[in-house]
């Protein structure tokens, strides 16, 4: 079937990755939009766009009767839906189908038959595929989950029956626990999934999570294109992605490829997809489900093969047959893939939003994106916003090439894991590759601050300086003549406040002191004593260097308002300057640290605060509802709680009021 105008029912950076591989084979795309995306950047890479209106996923991207209407009035012959939305739902692809338009994707049937993990697990059992012993029966009485655990062992899995993503997934280490983590999992199934199903399966302790990139047209032809390790993740969910995995030689890559490709002849799948094993660290392989879809981290597979994978599905799409067999294949050297996300790693990767005041792409690495600086994060959606890509002939120069390009990426203007991938990436268990798992971050980045560091005194002397010598004010004088003086300088007063993560609110968040300026230097005093700085001051969104008491600091800033925004190699921070806020009494200080605030877009999910109630530190407070997860609010600290200002079912904004404390404090 042709396809000339092609419908991507998407947003973000897999618009723009589509789209272009489209644009080098002749073919028209069209981009589909909600409110919250009116100005965002996969709108313009497209050739035409449509607008669906909404701000949630729900009354956007998830609406199947706005999508059709829009390839309707575009003119549009298909539809590609990229991954997460509706990617890998059976009634929109029918409904496409049935509209006479052509889904770049497995057919209805084949995706049906592998979303619900319950019987795709059944149904690999009988094909003779190994799985991970567990139940996925259709009694869900929680009397009946728990005998079924018993019989299994501990610890146990809990996982929704209808997806994937690491949402409805729970790790339950004991009886005691499971109750709870039933109730939460069925109730975060619920919402992402319309369906809280459960299965039950016995933990495979510390495996890696390892995929088999399947491919298959309509001629009967079916291939695998080698594997990616997927096996560092945070909550459930993928950070870093490699090809080939450090943990499958020649004969085991030959046995995980030719049980995928198996599944997919047996599912009648066509397209592209993903095949997902848990390895564990005897060399056995158990089944764990289908990606009926594009996946995220495609690219790395694209740089050691050397094929664009988007063409193929394309050309899948079009009925023709592929382009290689199995023989034909052939894999080079190796090749990494970091997700940048907004979100804030010390506080359980908490995600955010916001506005970009700074972006710069690294060279010399593949960048897939969709940002552009004053372009607006929005938290309705997933908190991905960029992939960074390495290939090089080995993976220990891949590595190195990756964790250099993180350096070099500048992301400012909200919160984002940049400067923790170069930490993970230079992590020597990491390189060494051997010793990693799926609970890789939680053993080796358990303290919030290993995720995310505080600024040392050469940064808050660094930051000083900037605020004062950088300031937008001070711009309008050349820089050479900035701080020129015909006598000794006089002292500048600064003081600053650093946003510090909510988990870390016990550090030195609040410095001030003075600083002398004289031409390409600075003496900063603060409480941590006396810093020495040669620098000339450099125009915002320029990369310059510093040397702070002899040692040489690279860095970039910006400005939002206020806040100052800092990239430098030891990480990203955000610094209100108090001199440039208008003014603001101590006891407006003072009731707002008698507040907790949300940081995220959300639904309140359960209120466990009541007026009243005295709470220790770390006390569940609140649970948010955003982008398909839920996120405790805890407490930063002990006392009463003299005020609720929220319920169950409110949908909350970032600053909005959650909880107050009274007076006293236990």
């Amino acid at each position: 079937m042709p396809v000339h105008r092609l419908l991507i029912a998407n947003r973000g950076e897999i618009v723009t990755r589509i789209a272009r591989s489209a644009r080098q084979m002749g073919i028209a795309t069209i981009a589909v939009y909600s409110d919250a995306d009116r100005d965002s950047v996969h709108v313009a890479a497209c050739d035409d766009a449509v607008p669906l209106g909404g701000l949630a996923a729900t009354d956007s991207y998830l609406r199947i009767d706005k999508l059709l209407a829009a390839a309707r009035s575009s003119g549009a012959d298909a539809i590609h839906p990229g991954y997460g939305f509706l990617s890998e739902n059976a009634a929109f692809a029918g409904a496409v189908t049935a509209a006479g338009l052509v889904f770049v994707g497995p057919p209805p049937t084949a995706i049906d038959a592998m979303g619900n993990k319950a019987r795709a697990r059944q149904r690999m059992a009988a094909a003779g595929i190994a799985v991970v012993p567990g139940y996925d029966g259709d009694d869900q009485d929680p009397a009946m989950l728990l005998h079924e655990a018993d019989r299994i062992g501990y610890p146990v899995m809990v996982k929704a029956a209808a997806g994937g993503g690491g949402r409805g997934m729970r790790l339950v280490q004991s009886a005691p626990d499971l109750p709870d983590a039933l109730r939460s999992a069925a109730a975060e199934a619920a919402k992402s999934f319309g369906d809280g199903r459960l299965i039950l399966e016995r933990a495979v302790v510390e495996p890696r999570h390892v995929e088999i990139q399947v491919f298959a047209d309509s001629h009967g032809n079916v291939l695998h294109l080698g594997e990616r390790d997927c096996s560092v993740q945070r909550r459930h969910q993928k950070v870093v992605e490699e090809s080939p995995s450090p943990a499958v030689n020649a004969e085991l890559r030959v046995r995980m490829g030719a049980a995928a490709v198996a599944v997919a002849r047996e599912i009648g799948y066509v397209g592209a997809g993903t095949v997902e094993f848990l390895l564990d660290r005897a060399g056995h392989f158990y089944f764990m489900e289908v990606n009926t879809r594009l996946q995220v981290e495609h690219p790395v597979t694209e740089c050691v093969t050397g094929l664009d994978l988007v063409e193929w599905q394309l050309r899948v799409a079009r009925g023709e047959p592929l382009p290689l067999r199995q023989d034909d294949v052939q894999f080079r050297g190796h090749a990494i893939e970091v997700r940048l996300c907004a979100e804030s790693p010390a506080d359980d990767f908490l995600p955010g939003s916001g506005t970009i005041v700074d972006w710069s792409p690294p060279t010399g690495v593949r960048c897939d994106h969709a940002l552009r600086a004053g372009a607006a994060i929005p938290a309705w959606y997933d908190s991905m916003v960029a992939k960074l890509i390495a290939h090089a002939p080995t993976r220990e120069q891949c590595i190195d090439q990756l964790a250099a390009a993180v350096d070099r990426t500048v992301l400012l203007g909200l919160q984002s894991n940049r400067a923790f991938l170069g930490r993970l990436l230079r992590h020597e268990s990491f390189r060494a590759g051997f010793d990693v798992s799926t609970a890789f971050i939680e053993r080796q980045f358990g303290a919030a601050e290993t995720r995310q560091p505080q600024p040392d005194a050469k940064l808050w002397a660094l930051a000083a300086w900037i605020s004062v010598a950088g300031a937008p004010e001070a711009e309008c004088t050349t820089a050479a003549w900035r701080n020129w003086s015909t006598s000794r300088p006089l002292p500048q007063p600064w003081r600053l406040r650093w946003q510090a993560p909510a988990v870390l609110a016990g550090a030195i968040t609040e410095m001030r002191g003075r600083l002398y300026l004289t031409p390409c230097s600075a003496q900063v005093e603060h409480s941590a004593g006396e810093v020495q700085l040669q620098a000339v001051p450099a125009t915002a969104g320029v990369l310059s260097k510093a040397i702070i008491d002899g040692e040489h600091v690279d860095y970039r800033y910006a400005w939002s308002g206020a806040t100052l925004w800092l990239h430098t190699p030891q990480g990203d921070f955000a610094f209100d300057c108090r001199r440039r806020e208008s003014a603001r009494s101590s006891e407006a200080d003072g009731a707002a640290a008698m507040e907790v605030r949300a940081t995220i877009n959300g639904r309140v999910v359960d209120v466990a605060a009541a007026t009243g109630l005295t709470v220790a530190r770390g006390d569940r407070l609140v649970v948010l509802e955003a982008m398909k997860m839920e996120h405790e609010i805890r407490a930063a600290r002990a006392g009463r709680i003299a005020d609720v200002a929220i319920k169950a079912g409110d949908q909350v904004v970032p600053g909005q009021v959650l909880v107050r404390y009274g007076g006293e404090t236990a």
